[in-house]
């Protein structure tokens, strides 16, 4: 039975209006606490920009969440009547059935935040924001949420599932560094997990991603082509988590239905972020310099450096996105 494709445009169309309308909020709130991006070395932007976009995007998964729960609990007490009762069926199992996996996810998003927002108010130490992420990504993969790559070992899928989360986060992290780059491809890696999941009848996993999908779209108009709000720290670190986590939820290769080379799908939805890492952290180590130390040697900053816009250049990653990620569906 094929799960309703409404409920998916829901979850997006729901998280997209939520990060439209709650962004201008946060941003009021965030230049009256000081939450703020003040112009300064290797910056472009002339006065403090608001470090919203984290506190929306956030918003824009938790409010459909827990209005859908709640509409969920009040079709089950027949107060209501939104879904057939096949599908509602359906989605409280699910739910039961992966409630823990779920809450820790939905509980580390939240820390991922957090840990982003002491990063942007106190400029964190490395090694203190390190072991943040550590301890969540440890979280996530204590609930069940872990990669095997089918090596039969608790220990190796521990470490392999808490690598790829700070792989993924660092990566989006490093992909912060023009206006709507790394919220683009956050959107586009999303909606790519989102139809992936979907396609395959996953459909828990197809909609944490069309909610990820439709916030990030949702903050974007407030920062492209001129930043009225910026991701920040706890933005990004939150993108990345997002995107690391679908790619280790949904099942690509099962005895049931086995497909080994499914495997490789989120490496080619996610090539252009990691790629850019990669390419970044050995450059800096034949330098000669900390890893983790800002530059501009970006994939964005050398197409601007071969004459493109800004804006063309973060278009054109966009698009190398969009067609690494098409590949995944061959």
């Amino acid at each position: 039975m094929n799960f309703p494709n409404a409920f998916y445009l829901l979850a997006f169309a729901g998280a997209f209006a939520t990060a439209l309308l709650a962004l201008p909020l946060w941003r009021k709130w965030c230049l009256r606490s000081g939450l703020v991006d003040d112009p300064g070395h290797r910056k472009i932007h002339a006065e403090p920009v608001p470090l919203a976009g984290g506190l929306a995007v956030m918003t824009a998964l938790a409010l459909p969440v827990l209005l859908g729960l709640l509409a969920l609990w009040a079709q089950q007490s027949n107060l209501i009547s939104l879904a057939d009762p096949a599908t509602a069926e359906r989605l409280t199992y699910g739910l039961h059935k992966r409630s823990v996996e779920l809450a820790a996810i939905f509980l580390g998003a939240l820390g991922m935040l957090i840990v982003g927002l002491l990063d942007d108010k106190h400029e964190l130490k490395p090694s203190l924001k390190f072991t943040g992420q550590f301890l969540i990504a440890l979280l996530v993969a204590a609930a069940g949420a872990r990669i095997t790559l089918f090596v039969p070992s608790l220990v190796f899928s521990y470490a392999v599932t808490i690598l790829w989360i700070l792989t993924v986060i660092n990566a989006f992290n490093f992909m912060d560094n023009m206006n709507g780059l790394c919220g683009g491809l956050g959107a586009i890696s999303a909606l790519g997990f989102a139809l992936l999941a979907a396609h395959a009848g996953q459909y828990l996993v197809a909609l944490i991603a069309f909610l990820s999908s439709g916030a990030l779209l949702g903050f974007l108009p407030y920062n492209l082509p001129r930043a009225r709000a910026f991701l920040g720290d706890s933005g990004s670190h939150l993108v990345g988590y997002l995107l690391a986590v679908l790619a280790i939820l949904p099942h690509f290769h099962s005895a049931k239905n086995p497909q080994p080379l499914a495997v490789l799908s989120p490496l080619l939805i996610l090539a252009v972020p990691l790629g850019d890492m990669v390419w970044v952290v050995l450059l800096r180590w034949k330098l000669g310099q900390p890893f983790y130390i800002g530059d501009n040697n970006h994939l964005s900053h050398r197409l601007v450096r071969r004459g493109l816009s800004r804006a063309q250049a973060v278009l054109a990653i966009w698009l190398l996105a969009v067609l690494l990620g098409a590949l995944a569906f061959v």
